[in-house]
This record gives C-alpha cells, sequence and structure tokens, in this order.
C-alpha cells in the first residue's frame, strides 16, 4: 500500500545549516497495517509523513501509494489517496467556517468541485449521522462555527474528516500531542475505531512508547533518517516501554528515563 524506497532529502543544502533529515529511508507497510512511529527530535518522522502526504518532495528515491508512483506528485493530486491529521487542531480544521462546511470540503478532498454542491439537506443529514458516532452533540450543530469547539472536539472532527473520502491511507502526526490526557485518550480511542472500522493503512507518529505499543499493529523507530527498529506480531507483542527505552538508548548513544522524551 506504502512503499518508500531510499527517500534523501536535505534542508538548507550547501548552507552552514544543512540538516541531512533523511537517509536513504526504506519502508514497506501493506494494506491495512497500522504502524505507530517514534524516534527523537529530528529523527525525520514528520518529515517522512510530509514525503508521503506530498507536503514535501524528497531530493532522490520513490514514494508508491497503492502500486503508483506518487514520488513528484504535489500534495492536491495525492489529496484523494492520503488523509492526514496534523498535531495541531487548528491547522486540518478552518475556524472560519462552519462545522458541516468543514465536513464539505473533507466530502471534495481531491475533486475539482466546489464546496456549495456538497451544502445540501442530504449531505447535511450523512454529515450529522457520521457526527453521531462522536458521541459530543455535534450533529446538533452543523451551522457552528469550527473556531468555537475545543481542541478535543476539532481533533475528533478531523478524524471524522479523512473518513469521507475513500482514500484507505490515513496519516496522523502526533494528533494527541497538544491535547490535555484525557482528552487524549478519547482521541486516541476514537481512532483505534476509526481505523479498524474503515479498515484504513495507518502511519501514527507519537511522542509516547506506551501509545507506540498500545496501539498499531506495527512499531517502527527512526534515527537519522533511518528505519533502526521495525517491530510487529508477537515479537511486538512481548515488548515493554522499558525494551524500547533501552533500544533507543542503544540507538542514540546515550540515556533515557522519561517514555513521553521522543518529541519531534
Amino acid at each position: 500500500m506504502i512503499k518508500v524506497e531510499e527517500l534523501q532529502l536535505t534542508f538548507n543544502a550547501n548552507t552552514p545549516i544543512e540538516n541531512h533529515v533523511l537517509r536513504g529511508l526504506n519502508l514497506n507497510i501493506k494494506e491495512g497495517e497500522f504502524v505507530t512511529v517514534i524516534g527523537s527530535n529530528g529523527a525525520g518522522k514528520s518529515t517522512l509523513l510530509n514525503v508521503i502526504s506530498g507536503d514535501l518532495i524528497a531530493d532522490s528515491g520513490y514514494v508508491i501509494i497503492n502500486n503508483l508512483d506518487v514520488s513528484h506528485f504535489p500534495a492536491w493530486r495525492r489529496a484523494g489517496l492520503v488523509a492526514r491529521v496534523f498535531q495541531d487542531p487548528m491547522i486540518g480544521t478552518c475556524g472560519n467556517l462552519t462545522i458541516q462546511e468543514n465536513m464539505a470540503l473533507a466530502y471534495n478532498r481531491g475533486k475539482e468541485s466546489l464546496l456549495k454542491p456538497a451544502l445540501n439537506r442530504h449531505m447535511s443529514e450523512i454529515f450529522k449521522e457520521k457526527l453521531k458516532i462522536l458521541d459530543l452533540g455535534l450533529e446538533h450543530r452543523l451551522n457552528d462555527m469550527m473556531g468555537l469547539l475545543s481542541g478535543g472536539q476539532r481533533q475528533a472532527v478531523s478524524l471524522l474528516m479523512s473518513t469521507l473520502q475513500p482514500s484507505k491511507i490515513l496519516l496522523l502526526d502526533e494528533h494527541t500531542a497538544a491535547l490535555d490526557p484525557k482528552t487524549a485518550q478519547f482521541v486516541l480511542e476514537l481512532t483505534n475505531q476509526i481505523v479498524k472500522e474503515n479498515k484504513l493503512t495507518t502511519m501514527m507518529v507519537t511522542h509516547s512508547m506506551k501509545q507506540a505499543l498500545q496501539y498499531g499493529t506495527r512499531t517502527v523507530m527512526l534515527h537519522q533518517g533511518r528505519v533502526v527498529l521495525d517491530v510487529s506480531g508477537e515479537e511486538r507483542e512481548k515488548l515493554t516501554v522499558n525494551d524500547l527505552l533501552a533500544m533507543f538508548e542503544k540507538n542514540r548513544g546515550e540515556e533515557v528515563t522519561d517514555d513521553a522524551l521522543l518529541l519531534g
């Protein structure tokens, strides 16, 4: 479903602040896999998602999505293939539009049609039914401005919006990092439900090794722009947070003591 080969990407090349972020990164994700991605600040986690979504184009290497080479496709050409939820709840939604206008935009993701044709009674009913899943009462607030919602509510709606088109790939970029613990737990459980019900192929970058093992079916660790750990199945089920900490220390060469240390 997702295959990246020999990805190379350097920021500010040939300058004093040159940063070689991806260093020949290879990763193959099968259809239906839920992969959690961990790594230290600057390991290349968010950059990898940006390259897959088309927000960044790699200097070299390949991005294959569903057997289609999209390596040089801009983000808008991949919009029908890939859905994404960002760390900041404000990024994935537009506060100056209503809830149903935001959902209509998501419904038309990857299409050439405009916002207005989607805003009719039939679509409103569809949006209401979708929103009922959240159990937040938002199905009664379709005409409220998105900016009136809390961060957790906006992230929940963003997750829902990611399922309004038949794209089977979901990219989650530390999408609970800006939320309080209780809200983050709600959004994670909602994520798990949405991924399973829609059989999505998912990559979830997380700053928590506990989350990395608790959710998903496979865990990948990045370090200095490469994959240094890739575990799934029984091997992953046997791992503990302390095991991951030890592996991280071995790859990074320094001691860490906090489960939530792997930021960036």
